[in-house]
């Protein structure tokens, strides 16, 4: 008799962990019912709070430049415009609403460097961009990737495309003593950002 009751409180606890469960998925796909119902972007937005790539978070939510929440999804960026094809992720504004389109060949991309990516696409929030201003992006992009892969290393041999831009940019910021000193020279380099101006509004000044 005493096994039975112990089996049936046993389940009655499960039975209550998995309505927990539920109830907490349901509680973040509300939290999120205006940024996205994919759940690993969720995960992936819920990860920045452990690294330095927090603002990014609020940032999604809502505490940005617009006062509203930035939507996002996985897409194919031709769509776009054929010149995007590569792009990894795209911030987007149209009219008074922000975007960040992730290239959707990153659908499988490990959560860790999704993390990443949105910690940096979360930075712009008008239409107006700059060297600093990518600059900045790519350094927060980087340690976000530089802490998570350090609390697990086995992240950067995880075989994606998404992983080798991460590790590429964590080698630059490491060499650069944690820094933006190696990763500024990379923005100024690229032939992508060759026609920004130096400053944009919030980043008149290299960080």
């Amino acid at each position: 008799m005493k096994k039975i009751a112990f089996l049936l409180l046993s389940i009655l606890f499960l039975s209550s962990n998995v309505f927990a469960i539920q109830e907490t998925d349901e509680d973040l796909y509300k939290k999120y019912e205006k940024v996205t119902q994919d759940i690993n972007l969720i995960k992936a937005i819920e990860l920045l709070d452990k690294t330095t790539g927090k603002y990014s978070k609020e940032a999604i939510l809502g505490k940005n430049l617009t006062n509203r929440p930035i939507a996002i999804e996985f897409l194919n960026l031709a769509t776009i415009n054929p010149m995007y094809m590569n792009f990894d992720a795209l911030g987007w504004k149209k009219k008074k609403n922000l975007y960040i389109y992730i290239n959707e060949k990153h659908k499988d991309a490990p959560i860790e460097a999704l993390s990443a990516i949105l910690a940096h696409e979360a930075i712009h929030q008008d239409e107006h961009n700059s060297l600093n201003e990518e600059t900045y992006a790519w350094t927060l992009e980087a340690a976000v990737w530089t802490q998570l892969s350090d609390e697990n290393p086995e992240l950067e041999n995880i075989s994606h495309p998404l992983v080798e831009r991460e590790n590429v940019i964590k080698k630059l910021f490491v060499r650069g003593d944690y820094t933006s000193k190696y990763i500024h020279k990379f923005v100024v380099t690229n032939k992508g950002y060759r026609n920004l101006p130096e400053r944009s509004y919030g980043f008149e000044e290299l960080l």
